[in-house]
């Protein structure tokens, strides 16, 4: 088991931060080019919702199934857990939750990973995942607050 912990601080209100962070059609954007996944539902994560997708890394692996169940989808508290497997993981627990901080927020990426003898190699594409979340969403919530598409 290694946890890999990422934080990001944005000039957003939290609340924009975390409308963005549990939107699963922004998710799809945000990690375009990085993971494609085929069959992922749209509109925002609910507590209990389970999720069957197909992932390809970058969009050239072969797509691989993978699982998600959302333990947790707080919107006062604004943490979302989830429980995470496939595509060589057996176990991927992810907390992400926002905080407010002066003019702006944190968001903050906890990931629990089992991967047997890989852990380490997955630990490292964690790490590189959630910070390539950081650019795009800068991107779309400036879009947003011009009332433009960030596309």
């Amino acid at each position: 088991m290694k946890t890999v912990t990422l934080e990001h601080e944005y000039a957003a209100t939290a609340q924009e931060v975390w409308a963005l962070a549990t939107d699963l059609d922004a998710l799809k954007e945000i990690m375009e080019g990085v993971v494609e996944f085929e069959g992922m539902p749209g509109d925002r994560v609910y507590q209990g919702q389970k999720i069957n997708v197909l992932v390809s890394l970058f969009g050239k692996l072969p797509a691989q199934p993978y699982y998600m169940e959302v333990l947790e989808c707080d919107d006062d508290a604004m943490i979302l857990r989830s429980l995470e497997q496939g595509a060589g993981v057996r176990s991927w627990r992810h907390t992400l939750s926002v905080e407010p901080r002066g003019t702006g927020c944190l968001l903050r990426d906890v990931i629990e990973i089992d991967a047997g003898w890989m852990t380490w190699a997955f630990a490292l594409w964690a790490r590189y995942l959630y910070r390539k979340r950081h650019e795009p969403r800068v991107r779309i919530l400036a879009a947003r607050r011009e009332g433009i598409s960030a596309g």
